[in-house]
């Protein structure tokens, strides 16, 4: 059986961040994820959390300045890199969240230079992560939605994280990017099965819910089980119109009954 985790950067988005936490949960998820949410404090956020009595699974890192998409690809900018992890790691022990989605940046005309850089940087984020406990994640995303974005593809990723060569760096498998980008769903699903601790989905076109367009998620719900995927499945969508009208595919599981 699927865990799912809403992620409340795009879900309830009806309601002021700290009040979606609670929403979750009164929806039935019993996990939560987020992008960025550094506007708010930690302590503000873990006593959210608390209240509601949900899971943290996963956050992002800090993308730097407005415009930038991650910097961990980014040569030249280490010292701002490991300032991004240091925050997030921050946010992460504050909220006892065990894993953290770090963005690679825009690629350049060096791609060369950029992976040397990425590799070099997940490698010493690792290390700092790992006191913690705490998973990194790296995630392609479709070029589409993500114009020039360094990491488009899961053959680019795991070659990545096979030179990364630590065991908290992970390949973050998100569906709505890979049938753009890829296709194969099923095939990917299995072949990579044991790289990924974390799923996100959405359906495509229109990044909307899972029962909403050309992707069959049940079919790959069941596959997960299948595998013996044991990780939380993140609700990355937005919704069609408002959140709990669109949670009719969740039912099934307990989410918005």
């Amino acid at each position: 059986m699927p865990k799912f985790a809403a992620n409340i950067s795009t879900l309830f988005n009806e309601l002021p961040f700290l009040q979606r936490f609670a929403a979750a949960r009164r929806a039935g998820f019993q996990a939560v994820e987020f992008q960025g949410a550094y506007e708010f404090s930690a302590a503000d956020i873990a006593h959210e959390i608390k209240a509601a009595g949900v899971v943290p699974v996963l956050l992002n890192a800090p993308m730097g300045a407005a415009g930038e998409r991650g910097l961990a690809a980014q040569p030249g900018r280490e010292t701002d890199f490991d300032a991004t992890i240091e925050t997030a790691l921050s946010y992460a022990r504050a909220i006892g969240c065990p894993q953290i989605h770090v963005l690679a940046g825009f690629a350049t005309d060096d791609r060369a230079a950029q992976e040397s850089t990425y590799v070099a940087n997940l490698q010493r984020a690792a290390e700092i992560a790992a006191r913690d406990g705490v998973t990194l994640l790296i995630e392609p995303l479709n070029l589409r939605d993500n114009k020039g974005y360094f990491l488009s593809t899961t053959t680019q990723a795991i070659a990545l994280l096979d030179r990364v060569a630590c065991k908290n760096v992970a390949l973050q498998f998100d569906f709505y990017h890979c049938q753009i980008s890829e296709g194969g769903l099923a095939q990917h699903a299995r072949d990579l099965h044991g790289r990924y601790p974390h799923v996100q989905i959405a359906n495509v076109p229109g990044r909307h819910e899972p029962d909403l367009g050309e992707v069959h998620f049940p079919y790959l719900f069941d596959l997960l089980d299948e595998l013996g995927y044991a990780g939380w499945v993140g609700c990355e969508y937005r919704p069609k119109a408002e959140t709990l009208a669109g949670l009719g595919w969740a039912r099934r599981w307990g989410i918005g009954n």
